[in-house]
């Protein structure tokens, strides 16, 4: 299918959705993007290890509870500034499970099972200090009623371990190397959770670098990581992670996570000149120079610039110029791009 098309038939508003990658890893910027277009909102979100795709999306105002367990751009940005604005601000719905935990609720899913018991996070923040109130979690629709209960071993009476829900996943966003017209992918390099989701949400995009012949991504079945019968709609996407990277494609466009650091800083212009005004304050206060950014880009510009002055993902293509796209490809043997 197009890019356009299957996110307007298999991305719905008040989806709980799961994008696939890892941080800057393989992260679907290209189906990512064309919702921003289209206008999709209200979503219930396991986010995984996230980075600037989910915090786009929560700058964005489309992000109705937000279940993670780490938002970052890697080596660029600690802690993704929107994601961290928002909940500062008190914005944002949100519940934070440890990665460990976090990950094998995907994995969980996948398996259908009803709930997780696990030995992890007892003794920590994670359970001592509550996520989503048990009042506001009665007006969420596809949150659970509680974050995690105390549950006695059946096996081994007298211990007591933690049981955490199972994701009921509507919606699954993947972007792989290879995929062939039946749904068939191939996934170089680490998996992450991304054939978890697969399996266990009732509509999958993928996005694909390559587009091959069903009988062609046959002959090596030991390859093959998603099988077609969990795929609602393939696309062909070149470059469908950028700026993030794609293991033995493409690197990070470093220079576009820098720009994203920067501009993510402020939300629109009106937030850039609170912002720079209290830094002021406070340099004064404490007999510091300092030097005000002029015109600083904001979080708006960026989108206006990478997502809504494009009508699709090669539209951003020519706009970010093949001859910038071909730096970062990886050089064989070395596994990243020269610098």
């Amino acid at each position: 299918m197009s890019l356009h098309d299957a996110v307007a038939k298999f991305v719905e508003s008040g989806d709980c959705i799961c994008f696939g990658g890892f941080t800057t890893n393989r992260k679907p910027y290209a189906v990512m993007g064309e919702i921003l277009r289209q206008g999709q909102t209200d979503f219930t979100v396991w986010a995984g290890p996230a980075g600037g795709d989910w915090d786009m999306m929560i700058g964005e105002g489309r992000v109705k509870a937000y279940i993670n367990c780490y938002t970052a751009n890697s080596g660029y940005t600690n802690v993704s500034r929107r994601f961290r604005a928002a909940i500062e601000a008190g914005k944002l719905t949100y519940e934070d499970y440890s990665q460990d935990v976090l990950m094998l609720q995907l994995h969980a899913a996948s398996l259908g099972l009803p709930f997780l018991p696990v030995r992890l996070m007892q003794g920590s923040g994670l359970v001592e200090f509550w996520g989503i109130s048990k009042e506001t979690r009665l007006t969420l629709d596809k949150v659970d009623n509680l974050k995690f209960a105390y549950v006695e071993n059946p096996f081994n009476p007298g211990e007591t371990v933690v049981a955490v829900p199972v994701p009921k996943l509507d919606t699954a966003v993947i972007h792989v190397q290879k995929a062939s017209p039946d749904g068939t992918c191939i996934i170089e390099g680490d998996e992450f959770h991304d054939v978890d989701i697969a399996v266990a949400a009732k509509k999958v995009i993928v996005t694909c670098e390559e587009l091959v012949s069903d009988e062609w991504i046959r002959r090596d079945p030991a390859a093959n990581s998603v099988f077609g019968e969990c795929v609602s709609a393939v696309v062909h996407a070149p470059f469908g992670a950028w700026p993030s990277q794609c293991y033995n494609y493409y690197d990070c466009d470093d220079a576009a996570m820098k720009e994203y650091d920067k501009a993510s800083k402020y939300q629109d212009k009106e937030d850039a000149e609170k912002q720079i005004a209290r830094e002021a304050e406070k340099a004064a206060k404490k007999g510091l120079p300092y030097n005000a950014p002029v015109n600083p880009e904001t979080f708006k510009d960026y989108l206006d610039k990478w997502v809504y002055s494009v009508k699709d993902n090669d539209e951003l293509l020519d706009k970010i110029g093949g001859a910038r796209l071909a730096k970062l490809k990886v050089i064989p043997g070395l596994g990243y791009a020269k610098r």
